[in-house]
């Protein structure tokens, strides 16, 4: 025998002599499935360290002057691009009248021709007459001042720096008739043909994270006074009786970059993969309504929501275009190290003829709705205070996954243990009865 060593009494794991073992078949078949018990659990343990989840995280949001993206993409089936204007302004005083930078103007064809894009040639109502004038041609502004954006300081060359200067002085212009600008461009011709043409509004604009609305209501906007103001005169009277209306889809309405649908699957569940509809609840809205006098609004609860990769913080960010107010159109909320500064949003809406009148109709004869007010699509939105970080982690420590399989392979090793105990047990006892009935 070996030495004993002062460590030997400590020895918990006693030992039998080979001779004192007993060998069973059962005690080999429930070796060979603890094995394969240890070895599943163990594989399952180790794809769940693998695992990510998303940790999410309510915190009050303290950032400030901030801006905002706005992405949107509707169709108006019944109103030309011409008379469709998207304005922007805020609570801070801001204001963007007949925004453009950003935005495109896609005309549709009527809903009766198959309503597709048409060519993008014919996009421009106005032409390129203008290059083609006399250097030392100055048109007329009729009355009006000169628009601070015209090519030529002081003068209106073409019909649209005619209609701008009467935007800017909040004066209504209407067809154009009797200018001679619009009259060369034939303006009112080309209005007429588009009358029957659906469009397509679809791009991105900044603004300021503040209380705000954008809405696109008809004809060119000014403001008088206090007032914002639209021109309706082009909207209202149509020729041989055509109406316009404000039957429109939202095909996407996000605040900021979009989440990946991985991201959005895990942070929502499998029920919103692939649509991100927790995300952006308006997607896929449809409004009808004959009425061209009939307006739809829409009040938005805007939530700042923050994704966080794994290791983001390992990472350098050298370009986190988040926290730039001059970045580029498109890229604000996204950061080189992978990261997203984007927003949630809950909404309600509502809908009304501006006829006034009540809900007799619908069996609430005591809800009355207001006279007066703009044909359009309105957009109010409020920032909430708080601010959720979802933030991306692994599902177990190192650690946690060594405590995790050492419990696997003791736990099943301690059942094993009992169940071939168990089986000995019964084995022998069957043995003993049997001799005795022998």
């Amino acid at each position: 025998m070996p030495p004993r060593s002062r460590f030997t009494r400590l020895d918990a794991f006693t030992k039998t002599v080979d001779e004192a073992r007993v060998r069973t078949t059962s005690g080999g078949i429930v070796t060979i499935v603890s094995l394969l018990v240890v070895l599943i659990l163990a594989w399952g343990e180790w794809a769940d360290y693998r695992k990510t989840v998303i940790h999410p995280e309510l915190i009050v949001d303290k950032g400030r002057g901030e801006r905002m993206e706005i992405h949107l993409n509707m169709t108006f089936p019944k109103m030309p691009c011409e008379l469709l204007t998207l304005d922007v302004m805020d609570v801070s005083g801001e204001q963007q009248h007949g925004v453009k930078h950003g935005i495109n103007k896609v005309r549709l064809q009527p809903l009766s021709k198959g309503g597709k894009v048409i060519d993008v040639k014919t996009l421009a109502l106005h032409d390129d007459s203008a290059l083609h004038l006399d250097p030392e041609y100055c048109g007329d502004c009729y009355g009006a001042p000169s628009p601070s954006n015209a090519v030529k300081p002081g003068c209106c060359n073409t019909c649209d720096e005619v209609r701008e200067a009467y935007a800017q002085a909040s004066w209504a212009f209407g067809r154009g008739e009797n200018v001679e600008q619009c009259e060369r461009e034939h303006y009112s011709e080309k209005l007429d043909e588009q009358r029957a043409e659906g469009c397509r509004i679809e791009g991105s604009l900044q603004v300021n994270k503040v209380v705000g609305n954008f809405h696109l209501a008809p004809g060119r906007s000014f403001s008088n006074g206090n007032t914002h103001v639209h021109d309706l005169k082009n909207y209202v009277e149509t020729p041989k009786g055509q109406k316009h209306d404000f039957t429109h889809i939202i095909h996407s309405l996000r605040f900021g970059p979009q989440l990946p649908e991985s991201i959005a699957q895990k942070i929502g569940g499998k029920d919103v993969f692939g649509n991100n509809h927790h995300t952006n609840p308006l997607d896929g809205t449809r409004q009808d309504t004959r009425d061209p006098n009939y307006n739809f609004m829409y009040f938005l609860k805007i939530v700042p929501t923050s994704f966080l990769p794994l290791g983001w913080e390992r990472k350098v960010q050298k370009m986190t275009s988040y926290l730039s107010q001059n970045a580029e159109l498109g890229m604000l909320g996204t950061a080189a190290d992978g990261s997203l500064e984007t927003h949630q949003y809950s909404v309600t809406s509502h809908k009304r003829s501006l006829s006034g009148g009540d809900d007799s109709a619908e069996g609430h004869a005591e809800r009355l709705h207001s006279r007066g007010g703009i044909p359009g699509v309105f957009f109010s939105y409020d920032i909430s205070p708080m601010k959720v970080i979802n933030r991306e982690e692994q599902n177990k420590t190192f650690l946690g996954f060594l405590a995790g399989l050492c419990a696997i392979v003791g736990g099943t090793l301690t059942v094993a243990a009992a169940v071939d105990r168990g089986l000995f047990e019964g084995a022998t006892r069957l043995k003993k009865m049997r001799s005795k009935d022998l």
